[in-house]
């Protein structure tokens, strides 16, 4: 499993993520993660589609972290 840093653009108000860090096996499915938890259901906080997600590769998760959003940066508003 690999680390990366997720972010977005495309929804920068109030109330939103603007980037996460990530433990997942590939660019695809850290592209897939949503730091709020879902996709298309209703208004999320992150961007709308996965296709405006931009992914980095930051290093390798340790054995025994989980895949999924291990920190995130969240605008309260």
């Amino acid at each position: 499993m690999n680390l990366y840093l997720i972010s977005q653009e495309a929804n920068d108000g109030y109330d939103t993520y603007d980037s996460a860090i990530v433990c997942a096996s590939s660019f695809d499915e850290a592209r897939e993660i949503n730091p709020s938890g879902h996709w298309g259901r209703g208004y999320s906080g992150w961007c709308a589609t996965p296709s405006q997600v931009t992914v980095v590769k930051i290093g390798t998760a340790d054995d025994g972290v989980d895949p999924g959003v291990v920190l995130a940066s969240f605008n309260a508003g």
